[in-house]
């Protein structure tokens, strides 16, 4: 007999398959919609090219002259994007112009650019090269320099720096070149997170987080400790006890003279050992630095690259994460020509900032004690702009500029506005910040404890709602903190790498469909692959409905500016194509996708179409025999005890909507610890016209898979009908 078989919205990974008869267990790229899973909406690439690095950011805003602009942050390059192509507006450090300053080998891909002086540049900076003249006795020719960037492959002194060519050089070798100007991105931070753990017995090597890096001036020897001079020690704490790293050696310093040396050293500290370092060796400032093989104190992470972006009126404010603040006006004459400049008077490390609404002031998170000093970065400190001026912070009599610090927690993770007031989190709290003007500008609320942010971009907020993931599971701001309620929990923080990959997790709001969004990386991996979705249009408090996939996105926009969402997709391994107008020469760390999503039925990248494939399976079920009278009957229920085997003989297919084929197959198992195997005649291709399906499958217990795995295909299931009898107990 025909029977329909139907199942709750929503997946349900916290019980066994058994146990989840009437309810879906798995799936990937499929929504629910009005309580029906349906195949997700396609994407497809937006601009010509791709963007270097890992992209961390995405703000977009409508100007006054009704221009939409895509705000993009990379760990390497800040862009905006509009009408369809992308614009470098990277904020420049330094910039210098350099006569005979090239040097090439013959059979190298290598040159080497001197500058007078110290320059100030790391490896794996990125630099611009322009205004170049003449190369001789090389292959190498003007356009292979000229308005081009490189990302600087190595530092051997703090007066020079290698660059490698996409070619090996063919002439004899240069030796002096005319003029070139060489300008100097602002660092951004690494495309992934690491941590400062360890193995092993003893201690061999290590990791540093949270550090600036220089270099050394000149050699020293292994018991050196006068004489050590660094290229740039701005940065560097110039007083009380501190840590540096060369190589494998740890050192200790007290001071730092005008002569720019480290005076108060004291050599192999921390159980590391003292030896010979060569000039232009990178030194790190390492507050935090785990030997392999010690036990770590704290979270000792080394955070990736990140911004946040937001806008004042028609300037982007953009800020390195740890680092300076940027502004680009949107509305100057030809704005895509100019970059974003440093913000004076503002604070010049700070851990996260937004601009409060209505009031107009720009906030600093995780920020400086002192403006300017870097090293009185305080990550629970918040600084906070007058009303309608980003160049004030200093509180006066006639000004409402302040500060505040916060008191539970570690550092802050992170902030973002909601209705009434802004959501400040830290690493276990959740404070309230709530403008009230004169004399104190903003009050503070502590809102909610052991709820702590994740990480910078886990959270967004919706109607007057914050959602967010934390280190303790997802919750829920509305007026009174909510612990979300998840049937997927388990199988996310199982697997979720909360210990070196939180910095790298990003929420993204659909509001066409009711959808939060958590990217994050798995336990085996340090890119975003996963996906955990909450459905906010339908689910109730006694059935949330939550989805988990394999979508990677790093960064995302809902539908309020371009009219469907905008989101990026990282590729660590991917190579930059010299003829885009993004490429870095010498990129080594992979290439962003911008795309549009909800748009067709699959991905559509660089011109080639590649079908999305989506999934959905349920949970086992099972039947019992009918008696009716006392009798047993030939006749059977699904959702039994599975005493009896039964027999599938054909199922009749139910869709809303179907373009292409879609594959069904029917999981068979006896036990429930069997491995489920799809019936002899499966899977079935269904078409929009099939009526029904003959099978010919026996189980005590049978489970339902629903996909497709071609292009042009898209779905919205309906309920099924199943003609099943029992078959006997064995």
């Amino acid at each position: 007999m025909l029977q329909k078989i139907g199942f709750q919205p929503g997946i349900n990974k916290q019980i066994t398959e058994t146990t989840a008869e009437g309810q879906w267990v798995d799936c990937d790229n499929v929504r629910f919609r009005y309580g029906t899973p349906e195949k997700i909406g396609g994407w497809r690439q937006l601009g010509a090219d791709n963007l270097s690095g890992a992209a961390r950011k995405l703000h977009q805003f409508n100007n006054s002259q009704g221009i939409k602009y895509s705000i993009i942050g990379t760990n390497r390059v800040l862009y905006a994007y509009s009408g369809g192509v992308f614009y470098d507006i990277h904020p420049i450090k330094s910039t210098t112009t350099l006569t005979s300053a090239f040097t090439t080998t013959n059979g190298s891909t290598e040159v080497t650019i001197t500058f007078s002086g110290d320059h100030g540049i790391s490896k794996g900076d990125i630099i611009l090269l322009d205004n170049f003249s003449a190369i001789t006795n090389s292959n190498f020719s003007a356009t292979e320099f000229d308005d081009i960037r490189y990302m600087v492959t190595t530092v051997p002194t703090s007066s020079t720096i290698t660059i490698t060519m996409a070619s090996n050089e063919t002439g004899s070798g240069a030796t002096t070149s005319g003029g070139i100007r060489v300008q100097h991105y602002y660092s951004v931070g690494p495309d992934v997170q690491a941590q400062g753990f360890g193995w092993s017995l003893g201690t061999w090597g290590g990791e540093e987080v949270g550090a600036f890096t220089t270099t050394l001036s000149a050699a020293i020897n292994s018991s050196a400790t006068t004489g050590i001079t660094l290229a740039d020690p701005s940065q560097f704490p110039s007083s009380g006890t501190n840590f540096l790293l060369i190589g494998t050696e740890e050192l200790s310093y007290t001071g730092i003279n005008s002569s720019n040396q480290l005076t108060g050293v004291t050599r192999g500290v921390r159980n590391t050992t003292a030896v010979s370092h060569g000039a232009g060796d990178t030194v790190t400032s390492t507050a935090n630095y785990v030997a392999w093989g010690e036990a770590a104190s704290g979270d000792l992470v080394l955070e990736p690259g990140m911004w946040s972006i937001d806008n004042f009126g028609d300037k982007a404010i953009c800020l390195i994460h740890d680092g300076e603040v940027f502004e680009w006006d949107s509305s100057a004459t030809n704005a895509t020509a100019t970059r974003a400049t440093i913000i004076t008077g503002a604070p010049t490390a700070s851990r996260h900032m937004l601009v409060s609404t209505p009031d107009r002031h720009l906030v600093f998170f995780g920020t400086e004690r002192t403006i300017g000093t870097k090293t009185t970065q305080d990550d629970m400190f918040i600084r906070f702009s007058a009303v309608e001026d980003i160049n004030t912070y200093t509180p006066t009599a006639t000004n409402d500029a302040g500060t505040q610090r916060l008191a539970d927690g570690s550092q802050i993770m992170g902030a973002i506005r909601g209705r009434d007031a802004i959501y400040v989190y830290t690493d276990t709290a959740l404070f309230l910040m709530r403008f009230v003007g004169q004399p104190f500008t903003f009050a503070f609320t502590q809102a909610g404890t052991n709820c702590g942010l994740a990480g910078q971009n886990a959270v967004v907020e919706v109607d007057g709602a914050a959602y967010w993931l934390s280190e303790n599971g997802f919750f829920k701001y509305a007026g009174s903190l909510e612990s979300l309620p998840c049937l997927v929990e388990d199988h996310v923080y199982d697997d979720i790498n909360l210990a070196s990959g939180n910095q790298m997790i990003n929420a993204g709001l659909n509001n066409l469909f009711g959808e939060i969004m958590w990217f994050y990386p798995s336990s085996t991996s340090s890119v975003v692959n996963r996906m955990v979705c909450y459905n906010y249009f339908d689910s109730s408090p006694r059935r949330p409905v939550w989805t988990v996939g394999t979508l990677a996105r790093t960064a995302w926009s809902d539908s309020a500016v371009f009219g469907t969402p905008h989101a990026l997709e990282y590729d660590p391994d991917a190579v930059e194509g010299s003829s885009s107008s993004t490429y870095i020469q010498g990129n080594t760390d992979g290439v962003s996708t911008y795309y549009q999503h909800e748009t067709g039925t699959d991905q559509v990248k660089g011109g080639a179409v590649t079908a999305i494939t989506a999934n959905i399976l349920s949970g086992d079920f099972d039947i019992t025999q009918q008696v009716i009278r006392g009798t047993m009957t030939s006749n059977a229920t699904i959702r039994g005890d599975g005493e009896f085997i039964m027999k599938i003989r054909r199922f009749v297919p139910d869709f809303i909507s179907q373009t292409g084929n879609t594959q069904v197959t029917l999981n068979l198992r006896n036990y429930s610890n069997d491995t489920a195997a799809g019936s002899s005649l499966g899977p079935f291709t269904v078409t929009s016209s099939t009526q029904k399906v003959d099978t010919r499958a026996r189980a005590r217990a049978i489970a339902l898979k629903v996909e497709n795995t071609g292009s042009s295909q898209d779905w919205k299931l309906g309920t099924f009908r199943l003609d099943i009898q029992p078959d006997g107990r064995r």
